[in-house]
């Protein structure tokens, strides 16, 4: 297929995608700009240069998020302008009807507890595997709690930050929890897996993998454990999308995941615990 024609398939690939049924949706020099940016985005928010700044302004915080968000997912939509590629295609293909929101809801459901599971155990074998290397030859007594880290406190506490106190940014909490969602899951599993798939000349896997490593590298703002566990995280994002062929379901389980912890934390910071 030419690569200016319009294509109506759906953007998200099986593993035995080929490189002629996942055409490129965007140029190379598109998705460069847009890994650059993404990147510098990270390292600003790691520095401190965003998330800081307005700390004690979290409605200034979320605006400034949600217009970063606006303008990956505008600059996500040109690049499928450049190529003629319906926006609609970068969803995948959308079940209609109540009856397939419904599902795609349970398997949003099932899919974000299983991701817990996955990610807290790996969280916890991480936890421990620290602490054994910090205190060789020392054994845990009964009972005893491994704290974290002082890293791991101040990421916690630099994250906890950002949760909403007031009915006010409790309600643009759940707006942006809503756009990053929507925004990320068609950045990095639409766009950034389809045109990776498409580089590697039909390999899911390679999409999957610099998608979700991008996802991780995105967050630098949440230190680096929390970069690898996001890591992981995007990996099952993909395999979700690839066994769904669609993003609805993702955006779902994206978005409440979002939701839940930043509402977590806001109760527990409520509480003095954290």
């Amino acid at each position: 297929m030419p690569e200016n024609e319009p294509t109506s398939e759906p953007l998200i690939e099986t593993p035995r995608a080929t490189a002629a049924t996942s055409p490129a949706i965007a140029p190379a020099w598109h998705t460069i700009l847009l890994v650059v940016g993404i990147l510098a985005i990270s390292i600003a928010g790691s520095t401190g240069l965003t998330s800081q700044r307005h700390a004690s302004n979290r409605l200034v915080t979320y605006a400034a998020t949600a217009a970063m968000e606006l303008v990956l997912f505008a600059w996500v939509l040109l690049g499928l302008r450049l190529r003629k590629i319906p926006l609609r295609t970068l969803f995948g293909t959308i079940a209609k009807g109540f009856e397939g929101l419904v599902v795609d809801v349970g398997v949003a459901a099932v899919f974000w507890i299983g991701s817990m599971m996955i990610l807290g155990t790996i969280g916890l074998t991480w936890t421990a595997v620290e602490y054994a290397t910090a205190h060789k030859g020392a054994q845990m007594r009964p009972g005893q709690r491994i704290e974290p880290s002082p890293s791991q406190k101040q990421t916690i506490e630099s994250i906890a930050r950002l949760a909403p106190a007031t009915a006010g940014e409790v309600a643009c909490w759940v707006v942006l929890c809503i756009l990053a969602g929507l925004v990320e899951e068609a950045v990095f599993r639409g766009y950034l897996q389809r045109q990776f798939t498409s580089w590697s000349h039909g390999s899911a896997v390679a999409g999957v993998a610099v998608s979700a490593l991008m996802f991780g590298a995105a967050h630098g703002y949440q230190g680096l454990r929390n970069m690898v566990m996001l890591a992981v995280f995007g990996v099952l994002f993909s395999v979700l999308a690839i066994f769904r062929r669609s993003l609805r379901a993702g955006i779902l389980a994206h978005s409440w995941h979002d939701l839940f912890v930043g509402l977590t934390l806001a109760l527990l910071r409520s509480k003095h615990l954290v």
